[in-house]
C-alpha cells in the first residue's frame, strides 16, 4: 500500500487556495493543479508499506503525537522547485517553519528509519503543492503571480493531528484516503 504522513489543512484554507487555484488556472492545462480534497503538508512519504508494516508506522506515529502540543502553523508566500527558473517542475506556497514542526519531522525521519524506512536527503522544505508543471509554455502568468505573492499570508491554522495516509494512484490523479489520525497531545 503506497502511504504518506502529512498534516492536512483546515477546510478553511484548502477554500482560500482553491480560490488561487481557479483564478491562475488556464484552459491549456499545462498546469495539473492539486485538488482541494489532496491539499497537505507532506511531513514523511513512506511509499509502497507491505500490510505487516503498518502497525509498526501507526505505533511510531502514536508515540511521536503523545509528546507534541499542537501548534499553530502559517501559509505564506508563494515559489517554485527548482527555485530561481522560469520553467519550474512544482509551483507551491510556503509553510513558515517553527520548532515544533521541525522536531515532529526530524523526530518522523529518526524513529521510522528505526524500522527501515530511508530517511530523506534532501532537506525538509515545508510547502503545500499546488501544481506540478508539465511544459514551459504559457508559465508568464502564472510565474508573474508567483512574484507578486512571495509574501501574502494565506492563512494560519492550528494543528492537532499528524495524518497517515493511503495513497491511490488514478488516471484522473491521487486520491487519498486516511488511514489513522494522532492526535497531538
Amino acid at each position: 500500500m503506497r502511504t504518506f504522513i502529512a498534516i492536512d489543512f483546515d477546510k478553511e484554507i484548502k477554500d482560500t487556495i482553491s480560490s488561487l487555484i481557479q483564478k491562475w488556472d488556464t484552459a491549456d492545462r499545462n498546469i495539473r493543479w492539486v485538488k482541494t480534497q489532496g491539499m497537505h503538508l507532506t511531513l514523511k512519504f513512506l511509499g509502497e508499506v507491505p500490510e505487516d508494516k503498518i502497525t509498526e508506522v501507526k505505533s511510531v506515529l502514536e508515540n511521536i503525537a503523545k509528546d507534541y502540543p499542537s501548534f499553530r502553523l502559517s501559509l505564506k508566500g508563494t515559489g517554485s522547485f527548482p527555485p530561481g527558473t522560469r520553467h519550474p517542475r512544482v509551483i507551491w506556497i510556503g509553510i513558515e517553519m517553527n520548532e515544533t514542526l521541525q522536531n515532529i519531522q526530524t523526530r518522523l525521519e529518526n524513529e521510522l528509519y528505526k524500522i527501515r524506512f530511508p530517511k530523506e536527503k534532501r532537506k525538509f522544505h515545508p510547502h503545500l503543492t499546488l501544481g506540478r508543471v508539465k511544459g514551459p509554455q504559457n508559465l508568464e502568468t502564472v510565474m508573474d503571480s508567483l512574484d507578486q505573492h512571495k509574501e501574502t499570508l494565506f492563512g494560519r491554522m492550528t494543528v492537532n493531528t499528524i495524518t497517515f495516509f493511503k495513497s491511490t494512484l488514478k488516471p484522473t490523479g491521487a486520491e487519498y484516503t486516511t488511514l489513522s489520525e494522532f492526535y497531538l497531545e
